[in-house]
C-alpha cells in the first residue's frame, strides 16, 4: 500500500460530500470543521473565505479551490465584510440540502467536502500542512490532472444525469487526494519533515518497509540493510531530511495504528500489542499513553462515548 493512503487509512479518515451550494447576495455559510480536513471548490462567481487561521479574507473565483489541512470553523460569504451578510451555520448533523436551498439566484455557487478524522492523528504528515492551501487560476494554469478532473466535475454538476451524484463524489476524492499531492510537493522542498525525508529513495525504502509491516521486530540495523545504508548512515540521513529518527518514527506508527485498531474493533489490549509490535500490554499501554496523552483503555470508553455525537461520520 502507498504511504499516503496507509496513513489515511490508520487515521480512519471518513469522507462526507457537503454537496454544491448556492448562496444569494448578502450570505454566508459557517462550517464546523473542527476534526475535518475540507475542501471548497467555487463553481460559480465570486466568494470570500473567513478563518482565524488567515490574516484577511480570501476572494475565490469561479474555478478556484481551497483545501484546509487543520480543521476549523470557517465561514464562506458573498462579501468581504461579514457585517454586511446574514450567516447560516450548517449544524452538526451536516444535512445535504438540494442546490440553491439558501437563494434563487446561483451565481455565487461552490461544492464542498468534508475529510473527517476523529481522533487527532500523531502521524507527522498532519502536524506539518499548511492551514490552509489556495489553488487560483489567477496563479497560472492547474496541472493538466487537476485541471482534467475540475472540468468533468463542472460537467456532472451541470447535466444532473442519472450516475452524476456517484461521479461527483468520487471526483471531488481525486481533487483532493491530487491537492494532498502537491501539499506533499510543496513542503517537501522547505524545513526537514515527513513530506521531505520521503523524497530521499534510501530514506523512503526504510519508510516503506515500516509501514508494510510496523509489527516486525525492527531494528536500526535491520532497516539500514534494507535501505542499502549503513546503520550511521541512515541515522543521519533520516535525522537531515525528516527531523526525527527511524525507530521514533516507527513508534509513531505502532501508536496510530492501535488508535484506530481501539476505535475499530473489539480486540483485548493483549492482541492489540501483539499486532503493533509489543510483547506484552504493560510496555504498550505505557507508549500509548506517553504518545496519545490517554491510556488504551481510556481512549476505547472516550472513544464509545463520543461515538453518541452526531457529526461523526460513520
Amino acid at each position: 500500500m502507498d504511504l499516503l493512503t496507509d496513513i489515511f487509512r490508520q487515521a480512519g479518515l471518513r469522507r462526507r460530500l457537503l454537496d454544491q451550494r448556492h448562496l444569494r447576495d448578502a450570505t454566508a455559510l459557517q462550517f464546523p470543521c473542527e476534526r475535518s480536513m475540507g475542501l471548497h471548490v467555487v463553481t460559480a462567481g465570486q466568494v470570500y473565505l473567513h478563518s482565524t487561521s488567515l490574516p484577511q479574507p480570501l476572494c475565490l473565483q469561479a474555478g478556484d479551490m481551497a483545501v484546509m489541512a487543520r480543521g476549523c470553523v470557517h465561514t464562506v460569504s458573498t462579501h468581504e465584510d461579514m457585517g454586511a451578510v446574514q450567516t447560516f451555520a450548517l449544524d452538526h448533523t451536516w444535512p445535504e440540502p438540494t442546490a440553491g436551498a439558501l437563494g434563487d439566484s446561483p451565481q455565487n455557487a461552490l461544492i464542498s467536502g468534508a475529510y473527517q478524522f476523529w481522533h487527532t492523528p500523531v502521524h507527522p504528515f498532519f502536524a506539518e500542512m499548511p492551514d490552509w492551501l489556495v489553488l487560483t487560476t489567477q496563479d497560472g494554469p492547474y496541472p493538466p490532472a487537476i485541471a482534467h478532473s475540475m472540468q468533468l466535475l463542472q460537467q456532472e454538476l451541470a447535466l444532473r444525469e442519472q450516475g452524476s451524484e456517484t461521479l461527483v463524489y468520487g471526483l471531488l476524492d481525486v481533487i483532493f487526494v491530487l491537492l494532498m499531492r502537491e501539499m506533499l510537493q510543496r513542503q517537501g522542498k522547505g524545513t526537514p519533515c515527513w513530506s521531505h525525508g520521503i523524497q530521499d529513495p534510501q530514506v523512503m525504502k526504510a519508510v516503506q518497509a515500516m509501514h508494510d509491516d510496523c509489527a516486525s521486530t525492527w531494528t536500526l540495523d535491520a532497516l539500514a540493510q534494507h535501505a542499502g545504508l549503513s546503520r550511521t548512515s541512515l541515522a543521519e540521513r533520516f535525522r537531515q531530511s525528516m527531523g526525527n529518527t527511524p525507530l521514533n518514527y516507527l513508534r509513531t506508527l505502532r501508536m496510530q495504528k492501535a488508535m484506530a485498531a481501539l476505535s475499530e474493533s473489539e480486540r483485548s489490549l493483549e492482541q492489540i500489542a501483539q499486532e503493533v509490535g509489543y510483547t506484552d500490554a504493560f510496555s504498550f499501554s505505557k507508549v500509548f499513553k506517553r504518545t496519545v496523552g490517554l491510556a488504551p483503555r481510556d481512549f476505547r470508553r472516550q472513544d464509545t462515548q463520543d461515538r453518541a455525537l452526531a457529526w461523526r461520520i460513520a
